[in-house]
């Protein structure tokens, strides 16, 4: 079967790049090996809620509206948060972020995985130009160097897909990207991410904490129930295998002592994951009728929540550069408008990487100087509105025009 292009990882970010080119008139294969599991209903429990979220920007949310997913998420269920706690849990530094200092009536919105997932799947399967190998899983690809189609990609269930461009949206561990020789920078953190739904005694307040404490990061993120949290707690991998190890009383203790009570006692915990903290980033985007996007290309700490963002981004400028070539008569492997892609995103990929890696050496150092020059600058920061609000819009993804 001939495809004018094969996008490898229906997660997030591959199934929005294929929306996104649904009116383009191209011929597309989306090969995925898992579906995502439907939403359960409104989260009553901890049980009910996908332990993985993400804090979608205005960017993103303009993005999905463009193509038809942001209404399918608003009819399951999302989190508006209008507020935003930081404090260093090793001094007194702190800084507030309120939509209504920016005369905004929001910052973002929480949004569990599958709901987002199952959304974009949904849109996808009204597209007629868009075929979906699913559930299945690339076992070779082959270059055929003197065909117009070059690529051959063999799947497990005996088809053959070929095609002149290849999306590798699957993930941190791409397999494509490792077939095609991308040469990466990376290193390995220490840490891992551990994940999960917790109960506290008092309301979130639509509001999304983040303390910065001595073994980590530690994020409540709030959910539709207003007494229900995702959580995410960067900290080293021996002390998240002790977490993970823990009886739920016991969990619900530590956690509770590390947010410092700010919501209370924590009351119930759901089940557990502890995911490991790598930061990666492609040499090179595009290569030979091969593109990397989302965490194929990149991958950052997810202390500011933006790595599902930046990956959306990748999709959105992608499929605009694509179809801005077909209108011109290009074909969607064209090197120059490929090329293009890279530049729109490759800088501002790098600039959040570098931001992020930046506030992650800022939190970690234990010099008692430093941690009171950290502090001080927090707290002064916090009352600089102007710098404050510049810093805000860049987090939200406002200055960013979505068409």
């Amino acid at each position: 079967m001939n495809f004018d292009l094969v996008i490898i990882g229906g997660g997030m970010v591959g199934t929005s790049l294929a929306c996104a080119l649904q009116d383009s008139g191209l011929k597309i294969a989306l090969v995925e090996s898992h579906l995502p599991s439907a939403p359960s209903s409104f989260p009553e429990t901890v049980q009910d809620a996908d332990m993985r979220v993400s804090a979608l920007n205005r960017a993103s949310e303009g993005f999905l509206k463009t193509i038809g997913a942001w209404s399918r998420i608003n009819e399951v269920r999302l989190s508006p948060y209008d507020k935003m706690r930081i404090w260093d849990g090793i001094g007194t530094g702190h800084i507030q972020f309120d939509a209504l200092e920016l005369g905004e009536s929001y910052l973002g919105h929480i949004v569990e995985n599958r709901v987002t997932a199952s959304a974009l799947m949904a849109q996808l399967q009204q597209a007629s130009n868009i075929q979906l190998f699913a559930p299945d899983t690339v076992k070779e690809i082959e270059n055929i160097e003197d065909a117009s189609n070059r690529y051959l990609v063999h799947l497990e269930n005996g088809q053959m897909l070929m095609t002149p461009l290849i999306v590798a949206a699957d993930g941190a561990r791409s397999f494509v990207r490792s077939w095609a020789e991308f040469s990466m920078r990376e290193w390995d953190y220490q840490h891992h991410g551990l994940v999960c739904t917790v109960q506290t005694q008092l309301p979130h307040e639509a509001c999304a904490w983040q303390r910065f404490t001595e073994n980590g990061v530690l994020a409540f993120l709030p959910l539709p129930n207003r007494h229900l949290c995702s959580i995410v707690w960067s900290c080293p991998e021996a002390f998240a295998e002790s977490l993970l190890a823990m009886e739920e009383a016991q969990f619900n203790h530590e956690l509770g002592k590390a947010f410092e009570g700010k919501l209370g006692a924590v009351i119930n915990t759901g089940p557990r994951a502890a995911i490991p903290l790598r930061q990666r980033h492609a040499k090179s985007y595009v290569k030979e009728g091969i593109v990397l996007v989302g965490d194929a290309a990149h991958t950052i700490h997810p202390l500011a929540g933006q790595g599902v963002n930046l990956g959306l981004m990748d999709a959105y400028v992608l499929a605009d550069e694509i179809k801005q070539g077909v209108s011109r008569g290009l074909p969607p492997h064209d090197e120059q408008l490929l090329a293009r892609f890279e530049r729109r995103r490759m800088p501002e990929n790098l600039k959040m990487m570098a931001a992020m890696e930046s506030f992650k050496r800022l939190f970690a150092v234990q010099s008692p100087v430093l941690r009171w020059a950290r502090n001080w600058g927090m707290t002064k920061l916090n009352k600089l509105g102007f710098i404050k609000q510049h810093i805000a819009q860049q987090a939200m993804g406002i200055e960013r025009n979505i068409r």
